[in-house]
């Protein structure tokens, strides 16, 4: 299984955030930092912002900040809303489209929902905060030391 560009991006933008905490971020500095493009971005914060892992701060010194506390946001929140789908294989999507004999009783099918919820689990235990938590040398990489210096 692979994330999405999607989903890191997400993540990534979660981090900066709570690394920046209690500052707003810029869209055009993650963008910078990240390499990624703004509108590409925007379009990523949309569905942060409905789910309130972010929230908006419109004006001219506007910019996004976490919706919730870092420690409340899991990497399952995140993927759950950046992920189209964690269908495995084939037989995971449903419909009357599977062509495998064995579809219906099929011990590939409980192994892999197995591996599937265990992963959940795990993302279910890593917060936001968890991955901001080297806020210095985050500051560094993400090129926040140099914002403090300037303002």
């Amino acid at each position: 299984m692979r994330l999405t560009r999607q989903s890191t991006y997400a993540i990534r933008t979660l981090i900066y955030c709570a690394v920046n905490d209690p500052g707003l971020s810029r869209i055009a500095d993650i963008a910078k930092a990240h390499s990624i493009s703004e509108l590409f971005l925007f379009k990523l914060i949309k569905p942060l912002v409905e789910a309130g892992l972010i929230e908006t701060v419109r004006g001219r010194k506007g910019g996004i900040r976490l919706g919730r506390p870092a420690a409340e946001i899991t990497l399952l929140d995140t993927i759950k809303l950046t992920e189209d789908s964690f269908a495995m294989a084939e037989c995971f999507e449903g419909g009357s489209d599977i062509v495998c004999p064995l579809a219906d009783n099929c011990d590939l099918n409980g192994a892999l929902r197995e591996a599937l919820n265990a992963f959940f689990d795990v993302l279910d235990g890593y917060t936001i905060a968890d991955l901001s938590d080297k806020r210095l040398s985050l500051r560094q990489r993400l090129g926040l030391e140099s914002m403090l210096l300037a303002n």
